[in-house]
């Protein structure tokens, strides 16, 4: 198989821990980096999930909404469905 080479910039602490990490797994970078490739052709996109976990400010504010509604007594509470689609009836 022919190989190619290819160059990649990359913050000089991020690649000495990652040296060190891929060490400690008997790695090197280019293997774990053919390793990604690989497994990026096997799953068709990125072999991990690439999220925020940052909700927004209309997440939040539904958070806030909901651990409000729990706090406050006089918010009535259901534990059945039909009371509950009584009530939305209404």
């Amino acid at each position: 198989m022919a190989m190619a080479n290819i160059n990649i910039f990359t913050d000089e602490a991020v690649k000495a821990k990652c040296e060190r990490l891929y060490e400690s797994l008997g790695l090197n970078i280019s293997t774990a980096v053919n390793i990604f490739f690989r497994q990026s052709l096997l799953v068709n996109g990125l072999p991990f999930d690439v999220k925020a976990d940052i909700p927004n400010e209309t997440t939040l504010a539904a958070f806030r909404e909901g651990d409000a509604i729990l706090a406050d007594r006089s918010v009535k509470g259901y534990t059945d469905i039909n009371d509950l689609r009584t009530a939305l009836e209404v």
